[in-house]
This record gives C-alpha cells, structure tokens and sequence, in this order.
C-alpha cells in the first residue's frame, strides 16, 4: 500500500505567499493604464470639436459656447438625452482605445523588460 509523504508547513506557506511587490506593480500599471485611456478619450473629444470648428482655436471655442447655449436652454428631457450620448460615445471610444491598446493591459513580470521595442 502506498504511504502519502508527509505535507511539510513551511512548503506550503511557500507556495502560497503573494509577491506583494508585483501586486503593487500590478494596481499601479492597471491604473496607469486606465488613466491614460481616459485621457486619450477625452482628447479625442477635444480633437472632435476642433475638427468640427474648422481645425483653428476659435472655430473650436464657437462650437463649445454653441453647444453649452443650447444646453443651458434645454429642458430636462433633452439634457438626459445628451448625456446618454455622452456617455454612450465616452463608453465606445474607451472600448476602442482598451482594443487598439490591449497588449499593454498586463505587466510583464519583470519591470525592466517591459518595454515592448527594448
């Protein structure tokens, strides 16, 4: 009959200890990696109004005083409305950028290889 070896303490504290400094690197890199998509989200909404105000500052700044008049005028219903656009237009140009950026989500384990072209 075969006889099962013993389970030693410390091996098994072993195995189950966390790197709590690649936990750290992990959040750290994650909320790198979702505040730089925010910030590209928003950038290509100023790109947008900038387009649509004929690539010059002041075209731009016509159609964001345009637009915060008609919103200021709208009633409740028409300001909901906009701002289920919003965030629907926010919510798929951040899946876009999260697709197009999809193999920076992870770390790599070692810190110093994390450089794709390095």
């Amino acid at each position: 009959m075969a006889t099962l070896a013993p389970v030693d303490a410390d091996s098994t504290r072993q195995r189950r200890k966390i790197d709590l400094g690649f936990l750290l690197y992990f959040y750290l890199h994650i909320a790198g990696f979702l505040a730089s998509t925010l910030l590209i989200t928003w950038g290509l909404f100023v790109l947008f109004f900038l387009t649509i105000g004929g690539l010059s500052f002041d075209g731009m700044m016509h159609q964001l005083n345009n637009m915060a008049s008609r919103y200021v005028a709208a009633d409740a219903a028409r300001v909901e409305s906009f701002k289920h656009v919003l965030v629907v237009a926010h919510m798929l140009l951040s899946t876009a950028i999260i697709v197009f950026r999809r193999h920076s989500i992870l770390p790599s384990r070692d810190p110093k290889r994390s450089n794709v072209n390095g």
